[in-house]
């Protein structure tokens, strides 16, 4: 078995002189106490020292992203492959891949060589002859220097930095301007109180300070190129009627200071938001366009870089910053929260308060995929960016407007529903039933019954909701036995009739079918009288 044991004055290659040694892991320390006991264990084939630092450093930076280096390539050709039957021990296994895949060499990686290599690390002053411990401590350091440069130099995160540093300033230039401003105010106010109310805009306001000075000499000043015409007027009017109190020349001199300092901290925070806005747009321009330059910049500078914001889930993007809440929220036992930082993009910002939290999940998502298209992918377009936040304004138009979408793979097919419309539960009062008057088309209906029984005869109609007396019931036995020219079919039909007709409900249209079915009865009794008499 052959060892690859790389080093920072070269590649050193050893012949394992017994393999049996190898198999007890935990005692393999004892045989390399002393480097006469190493020796005999291990053989120095061929060691391949690096001309100069660049080599060396060209030779570590291939071996820490696990690729095979000219160098390497070239002694694994000289020396090992003469012995292509023996095995050849790696530390690195994904190395070991790469050199099985390019040269056919059958490489080992195990605990018993992870320790090989670390008992040979211990001894390696008596192992590699000609190698002094000063002159490789020397080589060491060099090294190690060379590899911390060279990664910072070429190091992926390093124009992160840049966006990290500008968004942190940008944030203290606000404080501090905001502080500044307040004095400002405070300590003009006690000379010219109104001025303040009349000029909400703080840079307006710092700048006709730094102009007028004293307030007896608005009046006198020019300010048509600060303020709009009809503030400069106001300005004037409360500058003749003020009420604050004299000050010197000396406490004036001193708020002028002031009011550069806030005129000139505010240029150098315009000038610094656009170097931060055309750094967003180079570096990240698909997260720019899904949730702002500032927003995106916070989001880098809260995870440490773009790359480690990649590694986010969506999940943790969506409420990210908001840490002190969640772990509150999980330990109270109540709900979690649902938006961090990217609350202050501008798509939740515009969203009622009821779909904040729906529109903060899905721009969650759509900004993880911008962010890792950004770190990692090879394009600098954001037609990714574009296309995905048109998706959200259209959810989101959909959500205010309470349609339905279907759920689908395209997400264009819409599911067919009615709008809703909501109907009142609210009865009108129907005032007819209040009359007790009897319509004009029931007293016709009446009139037309009163027209057909007169034509067909004297006949009594059936009346089912009151029932006669008994008297009543003989008189009209005798008067039916009397007056035999009725025939019996036209009864049947009259009663067929009658039961057809529906029943009307009781009142006083009743009351009056029964008073004038009664004066027809007495009607025929007459006549039946005046007969039998004859």
């Amino acid at each position: 078995m052959l060892v690859l044991f790389e080093t920072a004055a070269g590649y050193a290659i050893f012949k394992v002189l017994d393999e049996s040694k190898l198999q007890q892991v935990d005692s393999l320390y004892k045989e390399f106490e002393t480097p006469e006991k190493a020796n005999k264990i291990l053989k120095l084939k061929h060691f391949e020292k690096f001309q100069d630092t660049t080599e060396a450093l060209a030779a570590a930076t291939a071996l820490v992203e696990g690729k095979l280096g000219k160098s390497l390539k070239k002694v694994l050709k000289k020396v090992v492959a003469k012995e292509a039957h023996e095995q050849l021990a790696i530390s690195d296994a994904k190395l070991g891949g790469v050199i099985k895949e390019k040269l056919d060499l059958s490489c080992v990686h195990s605990p018993a060589v992870a320790e090989l290599m670390r008992c040979i690390r211990a001894q390696m002053e008596g192992l590699i002859s000609g190698l002094p411990l000063r002159d490789f401590s020397a080589m060491s350091l060099g090294l190690a220097h060379s590899l911390s440069r060279y990664k910072l130099k070429f190091s992926p995160d390093k124009v992160d930095t840049m966006i990290v540093q500008a968004i942190s300033l940008l944030d203290d230039l606000d404080k501090e301007l905001n502080n500044y401003i307040m004095r400002c105010r405070e300590w003009y106010g006690w000379h010219f109180p109104e001025l303040g109310k009349v000029i909400t805009d703080n840079l307006a306001y710092c700048k006709t300070v730094r102009k007028v000075g004293d307030r007896t000499n608005v009046s006198s000043t020019d300010l048509s190129e600060i303020l709009p015409e009809e503030i400069e007027a106001e300005v004037k009017l409360a500058a003749e009627i003020s009420m604050g109190t004299e000050v010197s020349e000396q406490d004036i001199g001193n708020i002028r200071h002031l009011c550069d300092q806030v005129i000139e901290i505010s240029e150098y925070r315009a000038q610094l938001y656009d170097y931060l806005k055309n750094r967003m747009m180079a570096i990240a321009p698909n997260l720019t366009v899904m949730v702002g330059e500032l927003v995106g910049a916070r989001l880098i500078s809260h995870a440490g870089s773009l790359l480690n914001l990649a590694k986010h889930p969506a999940s943790t993007v969506q409420i990210l910053g908001a840490e002190k809440a969640l772990f509150r929220a999980l330990k109270t036992r109540k709900d979690t929260p649902k938006y961090g930082l990217i609350y202050h993009a501008s798509l939740v910002g515009q969203t009622t308060a009821k779909n904040k939290g729906k529109i903060s999940r899905m721009l969650a998502a759509k900004t993880a995929l911008a962010i890792r298209y950004d770190a990692l992918g090879e394009d600098t377009n954001a037609e990714m960016g574009v296309e995905n936040r048109a998706k959200l304004e259209a959810r989101l138009r959909q959500l205010e407007e309470k349609g339905i979408r279907r759920i689908s793979g395209t997400g264009k097919a819409m599911a067919k529903a009615d709008k809703y419309q909501h109907k009142s539960e609210v009865k009108i009062y129907d005032p007819s039933g209040d009359s007790t008057i009897p319509s004009t088309s029931k007293k016709r209906k009446f009139e037309e019954v009163e027209g057909e029984t007169s034509e067909q005869g004297p006949v009594t109609p059936v009346v089912k909701s009151k029932k006669p007396k008994k008297e009543s019931l003989t008189e009209e036995q005798e008067t039916e036995t009397a007056a035999a020219e009725t025939p019996k079919k036209k009864k049947k039909k009259k009663d067929k009739k009658a039961e057809e007709e529906p029943e009307e409900p009781m009142g006083e249209e009743e009351v009056a079918l029964s008073e004038s079915t009664e004066k027809k009865k007495k009607k025929k009794k007459k006549k039946v009288k005046e007969e039998e008499d004859e």
